[in-house]
Parts: C-alpha cells; sequence; structure tokens
C-alpha cells in the first residue's frame, strides 16, 4: 500500500536495516566518496545510499566530492506527520465503519428471522475462519466449545487465546472442553493458563466427542457429517439447544484442568487406561481407539504394551483372555480392575 509520502513499506525495511547504518557511518567519518570500494564490495548497500539521496538525508558536497550528511529533522518531519494524519484518519474511518456494522447487528438480532435458508449455513474451507472470528467478536454473553484431540498448534492457540481473553475480559462467560490427552499438550497447557485465571472453566473427558462452539446459545458450529473442511452454522433454537443439552451432560462429567498442578494425574491415567480396555473389548481399530482417546496412534500402541505388561500377556489374544477371565471389561470402577 502507497502511503501519503510516496514511500512503501519496503522503502521503511531496506531504511531500518541499511540506509540507518550508512547514514551513521556517514556522520562518523565525515563523509563517503562516491566510488568507496564498500560500495563495490557490497558491504554498503548502494539502495540504501539512494534512499538517502531520495530523502535529502545525503547531498554530495562539490568541493570534496564526498556524500555528506544533513540535519534529518525536517526530513522526519516530512515524511511522519503525513503517516500519523493519515493513521489518525483511518483509525477514525475504521471507528464510524464499526459503529455502522453494529448498528446492522443490532437490527439483525432484534429482527424475527426466516424459518428456512437462515437456520442452517454452510461454510466451506477458508470462509470458516472469517466467520468464526466474527461471530466469537459479536458474543454478548456465553461461549461454549467443545475442542476434541490437541490437534491446535501453539500459533493458533495463541491466537485463540488473544481473542477469548478479549472476550472474557468484556464480560462472557466460557467453558471449554477437551480430551484427556490434552493434558499433556504444551500450548494447550499454556492457553488454560491465560484464560482460566480470567474466569474460563476448563475441564477434559477421557470420551470422544464432536467438535462445537456455541455463541449466546443462538448460533451453534458443528463440523460437516461428510466433508471436514465444511462447518455449519446452526440457528435453529430446537437444534441449539439440544446441542446445548448434550454439551451441558458431557462437560458435567469432566474433569477440572486448570494451570496448576494437575492433581487428577492419577484418576485421568485411570480413565484413560479404562477407555483403552473398552476399545480393546470392543475391537476397534488401533487408527481407530486413537482417534476416540485424542492420541497419535504411538501413544495408543504404548497404552496397549503397558497392559500386556500389566497382565504379563504375549500377544492381544492373550491379554483379552486374561481380561476375560477377570470380567475386566473397562467400565468398572477404577479400583476394580486393579491387580
Amino acid at each position: 500500500m502507497v502511503v501519503m509520502s510516496g514511500l512503501e513499506p519496503e522503502d521503511r525495511e531496506l531504511f531500518e536495516k541499511h540506509a540507518v547504518e550508512l547514514y551513521d557511518l556517514v556522520v562518523q567519518e565525515g563523509g563517503i566518496a562516491p566510488d568507496d570500494p564498500r560500495f563495490a564490495n557490497g558491504s554498503l548497500k548502494k539502495d540504501a545510499l539512494d534512499l538517502l539521496v531520495e530523502l535529502n538525508l545525503v547531498q554530495i558536497d562539490t568541493r570534496v566530492d564526498q556524500w555528506r550528511a544533513l540535519e534529518p529533522a525536517n526530513v522526519q518531519a516530512r515524511i511522519v506527520t503525513p503517516l500519523s494524519t493519515e493513521g489518525v484518519r483511518l483509525l477514525d474511518e475504521s471507528a464510524r465503519w464499526a459503529k455502522a456494522f453494529q448498528s446492522l447487528a443490532q437490527s439483525w438480532k432484534r429482527s424475527p428471522q426466516p424459518e428456512s435458508s437462515e437456520a442452517f449455513t454452510y461454510l466451506h474451507g477458508q470462509a470458516i475462519s472469517p466467520y468464526l472470528t466474527a461471530l466469537l467478536g459479536d458474543a454478548e454473553h456465553e461461549l461454549l466449545t467443545a475442542q476434541p484431540q490437541a490437534g491446535r498448534g501453539g500459533p493458533s492457540l495463541a491466537t485463540a487465546a488473544l481473542r477469548d481473553i478479549e472476550a472474557l475480559e468484556r464480560g462472557v462467560s466460557m467453558r471449554t472442553l477437551y480430551q484427556h490427552s490434552a493434558r499433556r499438550h504444551r500450548a494447550t497447557r499454556e492457553y488454560v493458563a491465560n484464560v482460566t485465571p480470567r474466569g474460563a472453566e476448563v475441564r477434559t473427558l477421557d470420551e470422544f466427542f464432536n467438535r462445537m462452539i456455541i455463541v449466546d446459545r443462538r448460533v451453534a458450529i458443528i463440523p460437516s457429517v461428510d466433508d471436514s473442511n465444511v462447518a455449519v452454522a446452526v440457528r435453529e433454537p430446537s437444534v441449539v439447544n439440544y446441542l446445548i443439552d448434550v454439551f451441558e451432560r458431557t462437560f458435567a462429567r469432566g474433569r477440572p484442568f486448570t494451570s496448576n498442578a494437575d492433581r487428577d494425574t492419577s484418576a485421568v491415567a485411570s480413565e484413560q487406561r479404562a477407555m483403552t480396555i473398552r476399545m480393546l473389548v470392543d475391537g476397534h481399530a488401533d487408527a481407530v481407539s486413537a482417534k476416540r482417546l485424542g492420541v497419535s496412534p504411538r501413544t495408543y500402541a504404548g497404552y496397549v504394551a503397558d497392559l500386556k505388561d500389566q497382565y504379563d500377556a504375549q500377544s492381544r489374544f492373550q491379554l483379552g483372555y486374561y481380561m476375560g477371565k477377570r470380567g475386566i471389561s473397562g467400565r468398572e470402577l477404577p479400583d476394580d480392575t486393579a491387580e
């Protein structure tokens, strides 16, 4: 984007990286010759000199045929003042646009909504993220989120933390549900450490559940059944209320996940162990079982290996036989599965 001064961001980067250094050298040495060998060997950048000349920060002294530095204050005013003025204008323009759209949003919320086309909105690919950002930015009362697995990376969670903190600080309540495996995910722990002191409530559960976001109990975002690259925004009140009930029941079974040292470590491990047993007993493939536990196939294989060691089994068949003899199904109380 070209600014009022006629300079572009690339010019500012060149100025910061090379022109400032060259100007300082001209000042220290009292001048630099146009044919200084440092321009030829690349240690001094010719385009940086050209920029200093364009900005009228250096000029040639014809008496000694050298570049000499000029006082920068006037140049600074000529460059920075228009930028500052333009910045103020853009901020004001942005605020006016935001105010106008806020009025539209309030009108939309007050008006009766159509029963057909607006009840379900299908979002495809790159349209999902902007829609979510706008929807979460308009949240007024409550955010309910279910995030299976710990797939979100550090940058994504850092962005989510900033967004969610802003919502919490304007008075929005937030409850989030993860799987137990998220407790071992460093970026997720950092996210929890950022949002829980500001009022967010986060819990984890051993069971698998589907991704879901519910905003102000009026809009729910859920994944499409047929395409992982498609999300559905649901505004039909009866469906939204049903999804809220599903979330409430699931959240009630979760264990608190705080930024403090986890006091539920043994209980969480016990629940994950029981879930592993259920997956084995039900005959699920490793990939399916790992997904339901929210862990990698390699981690799941480690869980199975631990069970084989515990029951002194050489194979999964033996493991199933030994657990069957003891009546272990993974649905007992934790103490019931002990040796």
